[in-house]
């Protein structure tokens, strides 16, 4: 760890010598020379620090798709960024080998890249926003609300990709500058205790509070065989969101085995399509599968139900959307297209 990717942190306060995060909704309270559950927040001489204050082990230019995101700026690329470290344990994870790398071997790599050059390599590329991804970016909160500051003042989005888990006071730090996030909503609480070490109230709460407070929200799904699939759950989550509004895109997406899942078969595509009619059945206007390129992927008008924008993969075949508006009627689409 190099000298200045270790700062003082934000959202604790101090506990007969522990210091409780306040971070996310774990609340972990951490003993002295401690980490907390994501492994990159540390109590050193009674005050938590975090270890991973522009430690980048990932920095790239995406398609906005891939995040994904489907009704946000579609056909741009965003330049997306992580560093190591989850307030999760999900035993599916995809990207393991840098959320649970400090958890489980105390390692922390990565290198410096100050606030600044994040914008400017962003701009070099081309990028109209910053994703930050691949790892939970609630955990490397310090450092993302910095970018995010920069990037609003040069012209560029900010949209994160989450679990969702992130506490009230950082929620609402981060608000003011934040266009767009997709949140991970995994299953029903069984499901989060079991899997991801934590529970579904606070996802749910924050889908609500960020959709409620302005910020664009899209929501993944990620169906796993045996785990959240049934019909039961699948309804539940659906009619979740579209009480929230049925304006919010939903991404079934099919699980390939992973991490500590390997033995678990991958997603049929039975599975997806059941996702796909309960959110329908529930009311969501816009409701799509992924991983599975050709099903299900493009933007349907939910008025005439013209197809706008034709995908494949994270590639865009044709966006036939003008202004936000189907072309074909005029309906105004839900989303942000400028």
């Amino acid at each position: 760890m190099a000298a200045e990717t270790i700062r003082e942190a934000r959202f604790w306060e101090k506990l007969d010598g522990d210091v409780q995060c306040d971070l996310c909704h774990q609340q972990c309270r951490i003993r002295p020379g401690k980490r907390g559950i994501c492994g990159v927040r540390e109590n050193r001489n009674e005050k938590l620090m975090t270890l991973v204050y522009g430690s980048l082990v990932a920095a790239n230019a995406d398609p906005i798709e891939k995040k994904p995101f489907f009704h946000f700026q579609p056909g741009s690329l965003t330049y997306s960024i992580a560093t190591v470290g989850c307030n999760f344990r999900c035993l599916h994870c995809q990207n393991a080998d840098i959320s649970q790398l400090p958890r489980e071997t105390g390692q922390i790599p990565g290198d410096f890249v100050a606030p600044r050059n994040v914008i400017a390599q962003a701009n070099a590329l081309g990028c109209q926003s910053i994703a930050y991804t691949y790892s939970e970016p609630t955990i490397f909160f310090e450092y993302a609300f910095d970018v995010a500051v920069l990037a609003r003042e040069a012209g560029l989005k900010n949209v994160f990709v989450s679990n969702g888990y992130m506490g009230e006071e950082a929620t609402q730090k981060i608000i003011p500058y934040l266009d767009g996030i997709n949140i991970d909503l995994k299953g029903d609480d069984q499901f989060y205790r079991k899997v991801c070490g934590a529970k579904l109230q606070p996802v749910e709460h924050n889908i609500e509070l960020f959709w409620k407070k302005g910020v664009w929200v899209e929501v993944t799904t990620l169906i796993i065989p045996g785990y959240n699939d049934s019909q039961a759950v699948l309804e539940e989550l659906a009619e979740f969101m579209a009480g929230v509004s049925p304006d919010m895109p939903w991404h079934i997406s099919a699980f390939y085995p992973m991490y500590k899942m390997k033995d678990v078969p991958r997603t049929g595509i039975e599975s997806l399509r059941r996702g796909l009619e309960a959110g329908r059945k529930a009311g969501l206007k816009y409701v799509y599968a992924g991983n599975i390129p050709g099903e299900r992927e493009n933007t349907l008008c939910p008025a005439c139900g013209e197809a706008l924008i034709e995908r494949l993969g994270y590639r865009i075949i044709r966006n036939s959307v003008i202004d936000g508006h189907c072309s074909k009627c005029n309906t105004q689409l839900a989303g942000v297209w400028k």
